[in-house]
Formats: C-alpha cells, sequence, structure tokens
C-alpha cells in the first residue's frame, strides 16, 4: 500500500492548507520513565510531520501522553513531575533550537487539570506572531475530560478545537480513543501525519506478508495477549513463543508447573496446543533457562534446561530466558533463515539480567539477509538497541527493517485484520468524509 491509495482512505497531511493556520498535532511522544526520556526515537520519528508544519507556514501546537496518571481504582489524577512533557520539551528545543513554550494551568488534587483557560491566549498570540517556535500541552492525561466520559470530555475537546484550525493525529501507538485522538475529529478538519501513514503502510506488509511469514511473540502474562495471539498465529506460517507466553505454552502442551504461570493461563493455553496438534505452526525453542530465583543472575542459582527433558507432572523453577543455543538448534535456525516476512514482538528473557536469548533472536534474524524485518513495540525496540547497538545503528536505514513505535497498536490491528478498524484512524476517516475530500 503506497500514500496514494493510502489517500483515498484517510485525510492526509500532503493535502492540508496549513499556510498561516494554527496546528493541533497529537504525537504519541509518551517516553518519559521517572522523569527522563528512555530512548528518544518516537520523538524523532516524528520531527518530519513537524517540520513539513513549519516549513509549509503552519504553527505548531502539540500534545501527548505519558504514563498512566490517573487511578483506575478511585479515578484520581495525579499531575507526578515524573510524568511532565518537560523532559520532551528540553529534547526538541536541543533538537530543533527553537522556544517551545509549555502553559500552566491550575491543578485540582484530585481532578488534574480540569480546562484550559483563558490564559493560553497570550501564548496562542506570541506563537501566531512567531515570537516562540511552538506550544506544547501539558501531559494530556493530566486533563480531567481526555480519559473521562460525558460534560468534562466534551468540554475538554472543544476546548483543544478553540486552540488552532486544525487538527493532524501522528501519534500511531495511542490508538485508545481518547478526546485528544478520537473526538477532537469533530470539531476540527483533521489529517493523518506522516509518520501514522507510515505505519499504516508498513502494518500491511504484516496483515499480507511475503511468505514464508515468520512471527515472534512473547509477554509478561498470556491472559492479556490471547485474542492478537491467536490472530497472529492464523496468520502467521511459523510461530516463535517467548518470555512467559512460551513457559505457559510448555506447561499446558508437557504438563508440567514452573514457577510464575498460573493454573487460568495454563487452561487458556491448553486450546493453543490442541491447535497446534494438527497444524504445527509452532516452532519449540529446545534450551530454556531455569533460575531458582527472579530477583536477579546469581551465580549457582540459574541452568540449561532442555524442553525435550521435561517430565510430566515435574515442577520446574523459573524460566527467565531462552538459551541462545536454541537459534543454533538446525529445525530453529531453518524456520528463520527461510522466512521472507518476519515479525516480532517480543523481548525473550527476564530483563535486565537475562538477555542472551533476546540478543541471539535478533542475531539470528539478521542473518537472513533477504527477509523484511518488522519490530513492534517500545521494548523490543529498546531491547535490540540496548543489546545489539552496532546492530541497531547498521539498520535504522535499512529497506529490510522497519521498527513500529506502538507494539500495542500493531498488535491490535492484526487482531482486527486492518489498522482502518482502530478508533482514531476510523475518527480520521469520518472526518475525510465531512470535509467531503
Amino acid at each position: 500500500m503506497k500514500t496514494d491509495s493510502l489517500s483515498q482512505e484517510l485525510p492526509i497531511i500532503q493535502d492540508a492548507d496549513l499556510n498561516g493556520k494554527t496546528v493541533l498535532v497529537r504525537f504519541d511522544h509518551n517516553v518519559v520513565k521517572d522523569g527522563e526520556i528512555r530512548d528518544p526515537y518516537r520523538i524523532d520519528r516524528t520531527i518530519g510531520t513537524l517540520f513539513n508544519i513549519v516549513e509549509r507556514g503552519g504553527r505548531p501546537v502539540m500534545m501527548t501522553h505519558v504514563g498512566r496518571p490517573r487511578d483506575r481504582k478511585t479515578g484520581k489524577i495525579s499531575c507526578r513531575s515524573e510524568e511532565s512533557v518537560e523532559p520532551i520539551i528540553q529534547y526538541l528545543e536541543q533538537k530543533l533550537h527553537s522556544k517551545i513554550h509549555v502553559p500552566r494551568f491550575p491543578i485540582d488534587p484530585d481532578k488534574g487539570i480540569t480546562g484550559i483557560d483563558t490564559s493560553i491566549n497570550l501564548a496562542i498570540r506570541e506563537l501566531r506572531e512567531r515570537r516562540i517556535g511552538g506550544l506544547y500541552l501539558p501531559n494530556t492525561r493530566w486533563f480531567l475530560g481526555e480519559e473521562d466520559e460525558g460534560e468534562a470530555r466534551e468540554n475538554f475537546s472543544l476546548q483543544l478545537a478553540g486552540l488552532a484550525d486544525i487538527y493532524i493525529n501522528d501519534a500511531f501507538g495511542s490508538w485508545q480513543p481518547h478526546a485528544s485522538t478520537y473526538d477532537i475529529t469533530r470539531h476540527l478538519p483533521s489529517y493523518a501525519g506522516f509518520l501514522m501513514q507510515q505505519e499504516i503502510i508498513n502494518l500491511s506488509t504484516v496483515l499480507n506478508p511475503d511468505r514464508p511469514f515468520v512471527a515472534v511473540v512473547a509477554g509478561a502474562k498470556y491472559d492479556t495477549k490471547i485474542r492478537p495471539l491467536y490472530a497472529i498465529y492464523e496468520k502467521a506460517d511459523r510461530l516463535i513463543l517467548g518470555g512467559v507466553i512460551y513457559n505457559t505454552y510448555l506447561c499446558a502442551k508437557y504438563n508440567v508447573r514452573i514457577k510464575g504461570v498460573g493454573d487460568e493461563d495454563i487452561g487458556l493455553a491448553r486450546e493453543l496446543v490442541e491447535k497446534d496438534r494438527t497444524r504445527g505452526k509452532i516452532v519449540e525453542l529446545p534450551y530454556i533457562v531455569e533460575s531458582d530465583v527472579i530477583e536477579g543472575r546469581i551465580g549457582g542459582k540459574y541452568r540449561t534446561l532442555s524442553v525435550r527433558d521435561l517430565k510430566p507432572g515435574n515442577s520446574y523453577g523459573y524460566i527467565l530466558d531462552i538459551d541462545a543455543r536454541s537459534f543454533e538448534d538446525a529445525a530453529v535456525a531453518e524456520v528463520i533463515g527461510k522466512a521472507r516476512t518476519t515479525f516480532v514482538n517480543a523481548v525473550m528473557g527476564f530483563t535486565p539480567h537475562f538477555t542472551e536469548g533476546s540478543e541471539a533472536l535478533d542475531n539470528a534474524i539478521d542473518r537472513n539477509t533477504e527477509a523484511t524485518k518488522m519490530y513492534g513495540g517500545g521494548d523490543t525496540l529498546q531491547e535490540f538497541k540496548n543489546l545489539c547497538p552496532g546492530l541497531y545503528l547498521s539498520v535504522m536505514d535499512n529497506a529490510k527493517y522497519y521498527f513500529f513505535t506502538g507494539g500495542g497498536t500493531v498488535l491490535t490491528a492484526i487482531e482486527q485484520g486492518s489498522p482502518y478498524g482502530l478508533k482514531p484512524v476510523q475518527a480520521l476517516m469520518e472526518s475525510k468524509k465531512r470535509m467531503g475530500k
């Protein structure tokens, strides 16, 4: 899928008249943890959209969410400095050599920021008159109306719309239908940014892959990945599992107990085991790393086990990694080596202490120079960068590689069978109909 066919479905930034307009742009710059930027990759991927807005005469009002400030049980919103956008502002100012203003609003100790007040008007005027390079709103999830329902949400979306002439969504990783990604499109002409377009185009490679298609999926909890896991199982020719997902599969198949894997998840995994008995898609990784403790990699407390030696009815310690030798196994190496498309949403081991499995996986995939390699998700990318920094730098501009900015979004789109089922994308499509384009 190329941009010309994409534009038949979506309104795209290339078709927007930006000259002299104030442009409200939603990014997914959710890269701050404990007050520091862990990896600026998501920010860097949006620089093209930001440059295009300014180069074409637009004045940007930027926004993103950071973390999860709302307590799910009480509904209380905590505006903690560790989830501020300030580190993002500092990074952008250094990168762009431009002054970015962050407006301040009163904070309710339980409700967060209850609205955008008129104090922002002066900053909007300075933006239009080019005395500042851009505005960056506080963390959108600090605002009561972002994730709320009813009047607060509608008021917030109207207040956002009052700041600008045009809305751009470049936040592919923010797939939840919140006020700043969904409701806002009802009030402003709305378009997809360049990153949003690139992510959707590359999703088509995962959804319509060159075959053989090999998927690698891991996760810390089995139950949260069931639906996308089954969708990937149906799509892939071969499936490699890691993390707790693989541990749960082994428990279900070999009737063993592994520390940290619950009965309910084992019961759920039995369906996958039965499904695979006749279809044989799952590639077993033959060597796993058992540890007596979960606190760290302690000498004498961990060892390598062969899956072939698992005994029905036996109990084992924590399985915290895949032994690197698994990827030298002839059967595993053949599957990876013959792939024409590989999709990875996986950290194989319990980080930061058990990382050899992930490193071996990335190197094995890289050795297949013919395959298109798609990596999905912040954790997956971060682990790739940490463990294989030289390889990471060498493949950033390699056309055979693509790194998605939102792993959860990719899994949701795979589960739905299309990126056009994502609510924020649907909102853009509805906006296109309203604009008559």
